[in-house]
């Protein structure tokens, strides 16, 4: 074993990892990246299919995100946020504005998808307490969605293998049923839906309007929760019916950000702008860590009095605003528009969703759904009853091996194989990626 792996293993707790398993099964030492792939020390290379967990856009060391960090870096490497600011946090906010959905026009910072989360559950619910309206202190979210890992993100997401055994820590939410296609929870097929599953949301904010502050939503895509792909209808209505109950809209676009869904924000598919857009991982292109929250004039002023008023956000972070981070946001944002990235994808991911149809052919392929550069394969041991695997079988353990031995980074979710490719992925890469998968799940999934 590598010195360094031993010395990995002595000191190191990796996330979501069962750290008994690395004995047997290490954690791959990469030494460098270049585009869309990864290289370790032994000389081999991994295509990185998941974008390293959902942050790489424009390919590893990008050049110009590396020049502007380095640049940065002779300047000013950090300054509190808290009584000072600096360029690039102003350059930044006034781009992020400019691109999102209009009326988002004030950026709070932060430094991870989580904290981006609990600034935008924290902001509502003080916005209804500095309205005198203090009912307004719960939560809606989704059964199978995903807002990160600390507490309040936790309490507003799906209860699963990743939070249950801290829900004793979790405050009071609501939960509603998904719209998961694949395994509707109305058990009725898409075609004739009529989006059955937008009435339990419904249903629950009638009863309950008095009492929420806000409703969290990924907006087109529940990224943890399996990849679920989901109509923008559902989006639509979910939007109205919160607006017009007067509950405010929160979209967490931490993971589908910055031209994943083939457009800059997956909110850009629908016509109604939310309250609250929470943004992390692309925001840098995966380089480093910074987060934003974005939200309007509206609830901006709901904040803004003298002092004596007590109506201040309380709220900071140490790294906020890193001056470092902000550059190399700028410079990822520049990059769309210099290289005309999201005109530049629409050929390869045409090819992408044309071959992950193929895939419905195979005999353990449940579901296949895709949308931008995300595509996800859900597998099953019976497809027409659509049983799963069960968690002892670890289907997406043995493709996530045999993945590796053909250079490929196919890290699981449960049972569903997914991507998440970085924007610069060309038609011969996506030909080998997609091709090379198909031949490992034809055999792995019998």
């Amino acid at each position: 074993m590598n010195k360094l792996i031993k010395r990995d293993l002595k000191y190191i707790w990796h996330p979501y990892t069962q750290m008994k398993e690395c004995r047997d099964f290490p954690p791959i030492l990469i030494e460098r990246a270049k585009g869309l792939k990864l290289y370790d020390d032994k000389g081999n290379f991994y295509y990185d299919t998941i974008s390293s967990w959902w942050c790489n856009v424009h390919g590893h060391n990008h050049p110009k995100i590396i020049q502007a960090i380095q640049t940065q870096a002779d300047k000013l490497e950090h300054i509190l946020f808290a009584g000072f600011t600096h360029q690039p946090a102003i350059e930044l906010a006034e781009k992020l504005v400019k691109i999102t959905p209009q009326g988002l026009n004030k950026v709070f910072f932060s430094d991870n998808g989580s904290t981006a989360v609990e600034i935008a559950l924290k902001m509502s619910l003080q916005y209804w307490l500095n309205h005198g309206k203090k009912n307004k202190n719960k939560f809606i979210a989704l059964d199978h969605a995903y807002h990160g890992d600390t507490i309040g993100a936790m309490s507003v997401s799906g209860i699963g293998l990743f939070n249950e055994l801290f829900k004793p820590l979790f405050f009071k939410s609501f939960r509603t049923a998904s719209p998961y296609c694949y395994r509707c929870p109305m058990e009725k097929e898409r075609t004739s839906c009529s989006l059955a599953c937008i009435k339990p949301l419904e249903k629950l904010i009638k009863k309950n309007r008095n009492e929420i502050a806000a409703i969290i939503l990924e907006p087109l895509v529940m990224a943890a929760g399996g990849m679920i792909i989901y109509p923008k209808e559902y989006l639509e209505q979910a939007v109205t019916i919160a607006k017009r109950n007067h509950i405010h809209v929160i979209f967490d676009e931490v993971a589908t950000g910055f031209g994943r869904t083939a457009r800059m924000f997956a909110a850009n598919h629908i016509d109604t702008s939310p309250n609250f857009l929470c943004l992390s991982k692309g925001i840098t292109s995966g380089s480093l860590p910074l987060a934003a929250t974005l939200t309007t004039d509206n609830i901006y002023d709901a904040f803004y009095a003298d002092h004596k008023d007590k109506k201040t956000f309380y709220h900071g972070h140490t790294y906020t605003a890193n001056p470092i981070a902000c550059a190399a946001a700028n410079a990822n944002i520049d990059i769309f528009k210099q290289e005309k990235t999201l005109a530049n994808t629409k050929i390869p991911l045409a090819l992408f969703h044309q071959k992950l149809e193929k895939f419905q052919e195979l005999s353990s392929v449940g579901d296949v759904r895709c949308l931008g550069a995300i595509g996800a394969i859900e597998l099953v041991k019976n497809k027409k009853t659509k049983q799963p695997f069960a968690f002892t079988e670890r289907i997406g353990l043995k493709i996530y091996k045999e993945g590796l031995k053909r250079n490929l980074i196919l890290r699981p979710l449960g049972n569903v194989t997914y991507f998440f490719l970085p924007l610069c992925v060309t038609e011969k890469e996506i030909e080998y990626i997609l091709d090379n998968t198909y031949r490992i799940i034809k055999v792995s999934g019998k």
